[in-house]
């Protein structure tokens, strides 16, 4: 009786999947590995900020050897990944010889980038340093703040995001949003010295365009007006551009994708912005009333 249970069950978890037609198909079981991409931040950290995150170098210093051991392990799984996301994604119009060309040739011009992406996320520190008087160190913000793990991990996605490789770039920035509370789209564009301070609910979409020294407080959100479209809008730029030199204080809305925020300019807390903004700008809330009542009396306006 109970095997007939159980048989009872299989049948109907393999009638489900056979009823959906946009899962489970044969070529997706290219599936590229969640564990594995995960897995790779934290060899890209290695990588990058060798001593701080690993037991076999000093601080800032790394071997040659684990250098070279390193790069070749990192281009070796993202490799395999790359490989999947493509036979994922194209597995009915691209031949298993043909991915893999792909995926080697998606790889090299990637690790080619590393370099590059190193020199930004140490322009991004220096901006976080420059500006929290809370830091007492660069190593408190390569360790610690949530702010700087987002954009480290942005930076990688990005560059993935830039070469066309599925899903990688989103699973990502997706584990990423699950560890900091911090969301950004893999397709955002965003310049040097950017500083996330406090980090949580911050939300930046996909098609955001953002300049360089632009500092933006826990809460913001850089979005969409309305996505009642779904995929009539997907390649469509939906999100805003922030220019050079902006500050966006904690909770602030900024939404559309024809918004310019200009260069120089700041945007108060709590504020929502459906319009662009001229250069040095001030936008804040105006004639907002807090007031405190006690139970009985007449409430009583502080500022």
């Amino acid at each position: 009786m109970i095997k007939d249970a159980l048989d009872n069950r299989i049948a109907q978890f393999k009638a489900g999947y056979a009823a959906e037609e946009e899962f489970f198909t044969g070529f997706r079981k290219y599936f590229p590995s969640r564990s594995a991409v995960i897995e790779l931040l934290d060899d890209f950290k290695f990588l990058m900020f060798p001593g701080y995150f690993d037991n076999e170098s000093r601080a800032g210093e790394c071997s040659d050897y684990l250098l070279g051991e390193r790069l070749t392990h990192i281009h070796r799984i993202l490799d395999a990944q790359v490989y999947k996301a493509l036979m994922f994604r194209d597995g009915e119009t691209l031949s298993q010889q043909q991915a893999d060309q792909q995926a080697r040739a998606i790889c090299k011009e990637f690790m080619e980038k590393l370099p590059g992406v190193q020199l930004m996320l140490l322009k991004d520190i220096q901006a976080l340093y420059d500006g929290d008087p809370a830091a007492d160190c660069k190593e408190e913000i390569l360790l610690c703040y949530p702010g700087f793990y987002a954009i480290f991990v942005h930076r990688l996605a990005h560059e993935l995001f830039l070469l066309d490789v599925p899903l990688i770039p989103r699973l990502m920035s997706e584990y990423a949003h699950s560890i900091t509370g911090i969301d950004i789209g893999p397709g955002a564009t965003i310049g040097e010295y950017f500083f996330i301070d406090h980090g949580t609910g911050v939300v930046i979409g996909e098609t955001t365009v953002i300049g360089d020294h632009v500092k933006l407080y826990q809460g913001v959100t850089l979005g969409a007006t309305s996505t009642r479209r779904g995929q009539e809008l997907s390649g469509v730029k939906r999100h805003p551009t922030i220019e050079d030199n902006v500050t966006i204080y904690s909770n602030a809305s900024v939404l559309g994708g024809e918004t310019v925020i200009g260069e120089g300019s700041v945007i108060g807390g709590s504020v929502f912005v459906c319009e662009s903004v001229p250069k040095h700008s001030r936008v804040s809330l105006k004639n907002q009333e807090v007031s405190i009542q006690v139970r009985g009396e007449a409430s009583k306006p502080i500022w």
